[in-house]
């Protein structure tokens, strides 16, 4: 299987998408003006504890209290290894009081209204492994499920820790990795605890203490695969970052590192753009003319299987699980690459065939083998539905490019104005690419408009100076907030 990273960086925005054979499987992407929090660690302050929920909000200087419960207080790694079942815990107001210091860790990004979760049990990450500094435990990761090389990235942590303290997580990563590399991973980890020490001792709560890395380096650190057939990228400045980076933890990786120059912008060039419309839609077609309904709501995720136009077996217990089977295989990707998080329901089309039903369920499984969101599946209910959940860490990404709609009184979702502003800056840097004009005109609706010239301001110079081209806005009063045209001059 062919395995493609895409890295398109703007001052406004940064996008990973992931492509297995062509195909997006996965999107990811940070905005410069809400950055994600997971993994920043903050000394914070306890503004109010809530005896009846065992848990305490947090002010870590964000806009938003954050949220820790008393179990996350504890000095428990949040590592599957770890045997968590029989861990009593205490009273909260033991544990904290209104107004008191405590050094805290984001374990999950602000969603919605919700402020972010966090804990007091640290973990910082590289490459290969995850240093934590106030547990003595070594953890390997379950993905890691040969018996012999658990031994062996056991044995070797274990001799690295009797010169240090702390304890370690193996990350699936470090399958095969050798002595040396997870030594260098090992000494990087405890310097940047050294200076991480010193920061928390420096600074006034609230105060952000540490940040992690942008989602680029991130990503490449987390989640790039040893074997990955290319990482393209089209920012010259990041691509020399990702270049040290990858100099210096994971240099099998250097050659497979390309700065993308071609004409054509780089989701565009590989259809990124059009998969990411797509994604945005309710209806998902399969190629056998059935479709999927994907509605996502506050409480849960629902699917709905159809046949739809396809009639191409004898009979219809043949059609439906052919429909089935092709559907399971597909949601899976749409979870993937949608986010979708919390609880699923997936109404299969009822099959009578036992058989069927496990055949389906073993084809859903392997497909969200690929998911690195953790998942739990259930049977298939006497109704045809299966109740799965895939853990939820950050925004869908629907809640990141799109807003409730007015006109229709929240029924349904339009791209936000910032997201409209991030197409135009897109679509004119294609067009002066593409074409020689003397300047631009932007014909747009009035919240585009007013967003672009005042919070894009800044972008819109950049790109302007860019391009060494001007463009001129024109509001239009019955453009609807996502229509816009460019006018080339």
């Amino acid at each position: 299987m062919k395995e493609e990273i895409l890295i398109n960086v703007t001052p406004q925005e940064s996008r990973v998408a992931v492509l297995e054979n062509g195909m997006l499987q996965e999107l990811l992407i940070e905005r410069t003006s809400s950055r994600g929090l997971v993994g920043n660690i903050y000394r914070g302050k306890v503004i109010r504890v809530l005896p009846g929920m065992q848990a305490a909000f947090i002010n870590i200087g964000r806009e938003r209290s954050a949220f820790l419960h008393a179990a996350e207080i504890l000095p428990i790694a949040e590592e599957e290894t770890l045997d968590q079942a029989n861990i009593t815990t205490p009273d909260i107001n033991k544990l904290l009081h209104d107004g008191q210091t405590i050094t805290v860790q984001v374990v999950k990004d602000e969603l919605g209204t919700k402020g972010a979760r966090l804990t007091t049990h640290l973990t910082i990450p590289s490459r290969y492994l995850v240093l934590m500094p106030d547990n003595d435990h070594i953890g390997i990761s379950q993905r890691i499920d040969n018996e012999d090389e658990r031994l062996r990235l056991k044995e070797i942590l274990e001799e690295s820790q009797k010169d240090s303290s702390g304890g370690y997580i193996v990350r699936t990563a470090a399958e095969g990795a050798r002595k040396e590399e997870l030594a260098r991973d090992s000494e990087f980890l405890l310097k940047l605890w050294e200076q991480i020490k010193l920061n928390i001792q420096k600074v006034k709560a609230p105060a952000i203490v540490h940040a992690d890395l942008d989602l680029a380096l991130r990503f490449v650190r987390d989640l790039v695969p040893s074997d990955i057939e290319k990482i393209r990228i089209d920012s010259s400045k990041v691509h020399g970052r990702l270049l040290e980076f990858l100099d210096d933890f994971v240099p099998n990786l250097s050659n497979s590192l390309d700065y993308y120059t071609g004409e054509r912008p780089l989701f565009d060039m590989f259809n990124v753009e059009d998969d990411i419309e797509k994604a945005l839609h309710r209806k998902v077609v399969l190629k056998s003319g059935g479709y999927l309904i994907i509605e996502q709501t506050e409480a849960m995720v629902t699917i709905d299987v159809n046949t739809g136009g396809f009639v191409g077996y004898r009979n219809l217990e043949d059609t439906i699980f052919k429909t089935n089977l092709e559907a399971a295989s597909s949601l899976a990707r749409q979870l993937r690459l949608r986010n979708l998080g919390g609880m699923v329901i997936i109404d299969f089309i009822d099959m009578k065939d036992e058989e069927h039903k496990r055949q389906v369920l073993r084809t859903l499984e392997k497909a969200l083998d690929k998911d690195h969101a953790k998942t739990h599946i259930s049977e298939v209910s006497s109704l045809g539905l299966v109740q799965m959940t895939r853990k939820r860490s950050r925004e869908s990404l629907e809640h990141i490019l799109c807003e409730p709609c007015i006109t229709c009184n929240s029924r349904g979702t339009i791209k936000t104005a910032q997201t409209i502003c991030y197409e135009i800056l897109r679509e004119l840097h294609r067009a002066a690419t593409a074409y020689d004009a003397k300047k631009y005109l932007v014909l747009a609706s009035q919240e585009v408009v007013d967003r672009m010239l005042d919070d894009e301001t800044n972008h819109l110079a950049e790109l302007e100076s860019l391009i060494n081209k001007s463009v001129r806005f024109q509001a239009e009063p019955l453009y609807t907030q996502e229509q816009f045209d460019v006018v080339l001059i």
